[in-house]
């Protein structure tokens, strides 16, 4: 009996970087495609509360896969699937998104969330991102996904945990191994452009440049950079352990007793 393997993505059902990784999963795994029914990119782990979800059949490219789009999230993808069409997965492969995501673009992205939510339900996970937008090579990427999901299922993932994979957007002879990663710093210049609409009512265009503080060879940022595959573990704990125990030795500073909360409270 082919594992079990959950693929959905943020840039919605009908994407090329989705149609890529199935192809080059079906063969060799019994796939499930849950995606959204439209693009959500940048959508972050947004879950759906206040509106019914829907799931659609819906074929990606003539395939022989059993797939489904839906009104909801990448987030609410991973968690219908388990629910809706049980057993639940063995592997979870989110992508192939259009366009990287590396440094702190991991908090916004769609894609990156879907693997999270996995890696919070107890599914061993990876998000999957060619860095380009233009004229993308999806194939090297592909072979890595179907290369990558083999070996998840013969090594676990601690639990809490799942992989970013960034691949950079070169034909296969160009691009160079896989290398283990730690997230680098790519924060965004933000830009709010205020414009007028036909009716005369003013609206917003949110846009930014990515500013990178931290690219060392060492970083996602610096391995895509350099023609590597990058592969950063992310764990779902976000603590910031260091400040923990700096702030520890000055805990009391920071504890409020009843009678001090109540005098605060009247003030």
């Amino acid at each position: 009996m082919k594992p079990r393997i959950l693929v959905t993505n943020d840039d919605g059902v009908h994407s090329p970087g989705l149609r890529a990784a199935v192809e080059a999963l079906y063969a060799d795994f019994d796939v499930l495609v849950v995606a959204p029914e439209r693009q959500q990119s940048a959508v972050g782990h947004s879950i759906t509360l206040h509106k019914p979800l829907r799931m659609e059949p819906v074929s990606v490219g003539g395939l022989p896969v059993r797939a489904f789009q839906t009104n909801g999230t990448p987030a609410d993808c991973v968690v219908l699937a388990s629910l809706v069409d049980p057993p639940a997965p063995q592997l979870v492969v989110s992508g192939i998104n259009v366009g990287a995501n590396l440094g702190e673009e991991i908090f916004y992205s769609g894609t990156v969330s879907a693997a999270m939510e996995a890696a919070i339900q107890g599914l061993p996970a990876f998000a999957v991102s060619v860095a380009g937008t233009e004229q993308v090579f999806f194939e090297p990427a592909a072979a890595y996904v179907a290369r990558l999901a083999r070996l998840l299922l013969e090594v676990s993932l601690p639990s809490g945990s799942f992989l970013n994979v960034n691949v950079p957007n070169l034909p296969a002879g160009e691009l160079r191994e896989a290398r283990l990663t730690r997230l680098g710093r790519r924060c965004y210049a933000n830009q709010l452009e205020k414009r007028t609409d036909p009716r005369g009512r003013d609206y917003y265009w949110f846009s930014g440049e990515p500013c990178e503080a931290d690219s060392t060879p060492d970083t996602d940022i610096g391995a895509v950079h350099a023609g590597f595959i990058s592969i950063t573990p992310i764990h779902i704990d976000i603590t910031d352990y260091a400040l923990l125990e700096r702030l520890s030795a000055e805990a009391h500073r920071f504890s409020f007793g009843e009678a001090q909360v109540a005098g605060d409270a009247g003030k």
